[in-house]
């Protein structure tokens, strides 16, 4: 009886040991397949940019994502790997991210001589909002939102940081606060310049100049949604209408599992409801599924 049990707990570290190894395999093979299905239908090759929170091992431990010199590396890699008669599509879902890593991607897509098309399915802000500029053409879903991508120095705002010392004087802030006030000047200048170089190519030199100052300036808060309406407007060109497999691509990266969700909704498609009054005058809907 006493072997019997070791015996139990052994295999039963071992699963839990290598568990999450063989689901992270079958997760990575599914992405896989679900990414060679898009490609097919589009003859494209097809590049993902998607930062969610993950668990770490079976700890559990958040990890937030964002664009790093590892994901720069990476993407310039399969950009590489693409003929050059070869269009790409970008599936990007991205707080944003550090802004060398993003405007080493901003440069390799746009010298890319095949189309370049972004997806956004759900929001693409900061650095992200730079990629998705330099794409020939940005297809978002119709509440997917871009963000500014007006620089930030620490945790402040490189705007907030000039305007506090344009409106004491250099005179009354500290020597700290100008050091930051010079680097939040030149952050914004470098953004900005490099936001008119990936829309300079869509439009006259004057509208690029107008579109990357009201981007970078600060007029908005760095998570302010920048939706297709506004972007449109701009000039920039987007359109509404994503494939249904970016869908399905998305569903392969999901949140990690939380102990309460937030969120609860019956997980398959309804088609439009047919509505009847019954006897009693409440009424009634029939879905066809």
């Amino acid at each position: 009886m006493g072997d019997f049990t070791g015996l139990f707990w052994l295999l039963f570290f071992m699963v839990a040991m290598f568990w999450p190894m063989m689901s992270q395999h079958r997760l990575t093979q599914q992405r896989y397949a679900a990414l060679h299905a898009l490609e097919r239908k589009r003859a494209t090759r097809v590049i993902t940019l998607i930062h969610r929170q993950e668990s770490l091992s079976v700890l559990g431990i958040p990890l937030a994502r964002y664009i790093s010199i590892e994901d720069s590396e990476q993407v310039l890699r399969a950009i590489r790997f693409t003929p050059d008669n070869m269009p790409i599509d970008l599936i990007l879902h991205t707080p944003g991210g550090l802004v060398l890593a993003a405007e080493q991607i901003a440069r390799a897509l746009q010298k890319h001589p095949g189309k370049v098309t972004a997806f956004i399915p759900h929001y693409a802000m900061s650095g992200g909002t730079l990629l998705a500029l330099a794409a020939d053409e940005i297809v978002m879903d119709e509440n997917a939102v871009l963000g500014p991508v007006d620089p930030q120095i620490g945790s402040y705002p490189a705007a907030s940081i000039l305007a506090v010392v344009r409106e004491k004087g250099p005179e009354k802030v500290e020597d700290q606060t100008l050091i930051l006030a010079d680097m939040a000047g030149k952050a914004r200048r470098q953004v900005e310049d490099a936001v008119y170089r990936v829309v300079a190519e869509k439009m006259p030199a004057d509208q690029a100049r107008q579109v990357a100052t009201l981007l970078t300036e600060g007029r908005w808060t760095h998570d302010y949604p920048v939706t297709v309406e506004i972007l449109q407007q701009l000039g920039l060109p987007v359109r509404v209408g994503l494939p249904r497999e970016v869908y399905e691509v998305m569903e392969l990266y999901p949140q990690p599992p939380q102990r309460r969700p937030s969120v609860g909704y019956i997980p398959v498609p309804y088609r439009r409801p047919d509505y009847r009054r019954l006897p009693s005058g409440r009424s009634e809907w029939e879905t066809k599924r």
